[in-house]
């Protein structure tokens, strides 16, 4: 026995939005299969070049109120470093929440995507080698 995640969802004011935040920063795409186009309006999926969990993103009326009790810890990918990632979050629209960089270059940096939904951004390999 056991369960898995199918996907992970986003309540959004603004779907669009911050499903094409997240679309761009992680490198996803629309999922063809996903059940929602049959109405454009019920939200989207996108999901990863390698089959990764979804994120499913539904509309709702009202904003986001209070912290997340629930985030992404991501890491950048072999090629690239955590500041370059935070600086690309950035142009996508993101905002530094709590930056946890130390001068020796441990840490980390708390980000919100265009809602306000806090996501860390940690260290990548070749930065703990």
């Amino acid at each position: 026995m056991g369960i898995a995640v199918d996907a992970i969802s986003f309540d959004c004011h603004d779907w669009r939005l911050v499903s094409a935040f997240w679309r761009e920063l992680l490198a996803y795409w629309d999922d063809p299969d996903a059940a929602s186009y049959s109405d454009p309006e019920a939200g989207i999926m996108i999901i990863g070049p390698d089959g990764t969990t979804p994120l499913v993103f539904i509309p709702v009326p009202e904003r986001k109120s209070i912290k997340n009790r629930i985030h992404f810890e991501l890491r950048p990918s072999s090629d690239s470093i955590r500041d370059a990632e935070v600086e690309r979050a950035l142009t996508l629209g993101a905002r530094i929440a709590d930056d946890r960089r130390e001068p020796s270059g441990l840490g980390w940096v708390v980000m919100a995507d265009p809602e306000g939904n806090e996501f860390c951004v940690g260290r990548g390999a070749q930065e703990r080698s």
